[in-house]
């Protein structure tokens, strides 16, 4: 009988284990509201009602700061997308909150399709979410970023401002993202790009860098290779 007893308690550790893994996330530790300041919990509850359920919980989340606030934004959601009126019948900023979350999703077109929404916008809890884009793999987004930010060259521009101050806020963040891009470039994209300088995510670093640098009042170390500046090698 004690033996059975013990696999009893085993069998329903386990069974509670899984059902917190695969239970929907409600409240406000739920990492896809803490993946926001504060004062959009509401509107990113209102985001989670229309968000398809999905049996694994937002995995390898990381932390930055946003206006003085630390966030946690998930690293990949397992989500399916929610249907197209139920994306309708949110507000203007909740459907940007689901633009966010759903920049982090697993299949990259997805992360691509929300991204389009949402890189045109300056607003500080929006940044970081593209951000972590630029230190990723998939090119397709990196040339819509680059695309996107070229105003980051520009003292002043909202863009410029916004950037710089998240950048100056997080510097570790940013110097994980300086190495990654590298990185990808060194592992995927070398046929392609023979040069670093020729690659689009060389081109975002410069924008960011840029920004960075104004707003810290000095230059911003550049963490590329010396040599991937030159011919392409590291």
């Amino acid at each position: 009988m004690g033996g059975c007893g013990a696999i009893n308690a085993s069998y329903l550790a386990e069974a509670s284990a899984y059902a917190r893994l695969v239970q929907p996330l409600s409240d406000r530790s739920n990492p896809l509201i803490t993946a926001f300041p504060a004062e959009l919990a509401s509107a990113a509850e209102a985001v989670l009602a229309v968000m398809p359920d999905s049996r694994l919980q937002p995995h390898a989340s990381f932390s930055v700061a946003v206006e003085g606030q630390r966030v946690l934004i998930p690293g990949r959601l397992y989500n399916d997308e929610p249907p197209a009126d139920r994306v309708a019948s949110l507000s203007s900023r909740q459907q940007q909150l689901l633009h966010c979350l759903y920049s982090r999703h697993c299949d990259g077109m997805v992360r691509q399709r929300h991204l389009e929404k949402i890189v045109g916008s300056t607003d500080p809890w929006v940044v970081p979410f593209v951000v972590q884009l630029v230190g990723e793999y998939v090119l397709e987004i990196l040339v819509v970023i680059c695309d996107e930010l070229r105003d980051l060259a520009t003292p002043g521009t909202c863009g410029h401002l916004a950037y710089g101050q998240f950048l100056v806020d997080n510097p570790a963040f940013f110097a994980r993202t300086q190495r990654r891009v590298v990185s990808y470039w060194s592992c995927y994209y070398r046929g392609t790009y023979a040069s670093f300088r020729g690659y689009p995510g060389c081109t975002i670093l410069d924008l960011l860098r840029s920004a960075a640098s104004d707003r810290a009042g000095q230059p911003w170390p550049n963490l590329a290779p010396a040599g991937t500046r030159v011919d392409g090698y590291c």
